[in-house]
Order: C-alpha cells, then structure tokens, then sequence
C-alpha cells in the first residue's frame, strides 16, 4: 500500500486524499490544532501535531514514502524543511515523490500578459516572496541530495464550501473592478487530480502551474455566479474603495494569464472544469 504523509491537511491535501482513497492509500496529515486532528480522525486518515514550533516524531517521516507539503512559509522559510531536512534524508532512497504547493503569486504582475513556468520569476507581495524562498529551498535540497521534489504553482483555489456561489446566496458577494485585470483558477478536485497524476508519472526537479483554461475578470466571474443562483448582478466597486484586508488585496495587485500547457502535455491531464463556468456549474448541483 501507498504511503501519503501530508504536511497541513487543508483543502487541497484532504481533496487529494479523498480521491486517493484509503482503500488503496494510507494517508496521515498534520494540524495545528487537536480539533483539526480530531477532524482528520472522523474522516478515517491518521492525524499528527504540528504546529511549525516543534518536530513530530521521524519515525513518522520514515513510514511513508509519499510526501506533500501544504504548509505556507513563515518569515524564517519553509518550517517542514527548517525541523526534517536530516529526516527526510534518513528516509532517503525510498521517497518516491515529494510534492510542494505554491502560488503563481511567485510570477508577480504582468500587467495581463501571459507567463509558462520558464517565465522570469518577480513576486510582488512578501508572501509571494516568501513562496518562491520555499521554492528555492526545496528545490536546492532536493537537487543537492538527490530527493524527487515537484512543484506545483497553484491559482486561485475554488471548490466546494468555497465559491462565489455561496457569497451570492448569503447577499454578501460584491463585484470589485479592477479595469483591465484578470487571473487564473483552479477548481480543488483538479488540483488533486494533477497531483495524482505526478504521482504516478513523476519527474523529479519539475514545476508544474496548475491552473484552468480561462483567466478572467473578478466581475465576469462573481456575474456568471449571480447568472446561476438567479440572482442580480452583485454591485460593482472599486478595488480602491473596497476596503480589503492586505491578504485579499494582494489577490488584485497581480493581473496575468498562466499557461497550464505542460500539466497536459507532460501529465496527460485532462481538467474536469477546463473554465469557471463548468466549475460553477458542478457546484450549483450540490447546493
């Protein structure tokens, strides 16, 4: 049986194993808190503490040889590697896959032009910054000792229990309008459909966007929502006058269009929402 060590168990790691199944993997995930752990627990996948201030015991390191790594950085880089660097090492030889998630935030702004993953790297946000510092980490540790490590540049994540639909239903959705910006997404189960994929045909050293066919507009986006839920169009305002947090204020600084190309080329992938709309779409049904 496959062995699957996720570090941070949120929504893409548990999409993943959802999809992996426990059938046929066995899956254990960190979290910060016991009621995440307790969580994890009811979904039958063994949990582990961790919080970034102390490391879990190696011998759980050493079970598996399958490894993701969904936490983000702090200001000191990537804590996985800053506690397990000599753990990973010990298991050595018998990872068969190390998996990292970043952000296309790494690329920065390019005004809407379009980036591929030998595009100049430029992150204009100091959590972009700090994702393409973990980056670089994994990358430089993995090469020098010989290690399988991927990385996937990640979009703008939706899925279920995260989409516009459900900000439409609760009348809180608004249309900001930022003129001429637009960015990709990647709805989750295609997110943990490519990194099925990686495993099964992995290629150590290699990065990998993972994004949809269709970059567009927050508006066009939030207006196709309202389309569905038969509701009116949110209404418009400007990304100035929106009063955003930092966080999601940094989602609108950077305007650019992600080539997935090599995810099909390379992986043989298939998206199961290729645009918003089919995304969308998939999720009104759940409601």
């Amino acid at each position: 049986m496959n062995r699957l060590l996720c570090f941070g168990f949120g929504f893409c790691a548990a999409t993943l194993a959802d999809r992996l199944g426990k059938d046929r993997w066995s899956i254990t995930g960190t979290s910060r808190t016991a009621e995440g752990g307790a969580a994890m627990a009811g979904r039958g996948f063994a949990a582990v503490r961790f919080d970034a201030s102390a490391p879990i015991d190696p011998s759980i390191i050493a079970g598996h040889d399958h490894v993701l790594l969904s936490i983000p950085p702090d200001e000191n880089g990537d804590p996985v590697l800053r506690w397990h660097a000599e753990h990973i090492l010990d298991k050595g030889r018998s990872v068969r896959w190390i998996g990292y998630l970043s952000s296309t935030a790494v690329y920065g702004d390019r005004s809407g032009g379009s980036v591929d993953e030998s595009a100049p790297l430029a992150p204009s946000s100091e959590r972009a910054a700090r994702r393409l510092h973990a980056e670089e980490q994994w990358l430089g540790f993995c090469r020098t000792h010989g290690l399988p490590i991927h990385i996937f540049r990640l979009a703008g994540i939706y899925g279920p229990g995260r989409n516009q639909l459900l900000s439409i239903r609760a009348g809180t959705a608004r249309a900001i309008v930022k003129p001429g910006q637009v960015f990709s997404r990647i709805h989750v189960e295609d997110i943990a459909g490519v990194l099925e994929a990686s495993m099964t045909t992995p290629r150590p050293g290699r990065i990998y966007n993972v994004c949809d066919d269709e970059p567009a507009s927050p508006e066009t986006v939030v207006a196709y929502a309202a389309e569905l839920m038969s509701a009116p169009p949110p209404r418009r305002i400007d990304v100035a006058l929106a009063g955003l947090s930092p966080m999601a204020k940094s989602f609108y600084d950077d305007s650019k269009r992600v080539s997935n190309r090599r995810i099909k080329e390379e992986l043989g992938y298939r998206l199961l929402y290729p645009t918003y709309r089919e995304g969308l779409t998939a999720l009104k049904a759940t409601l």
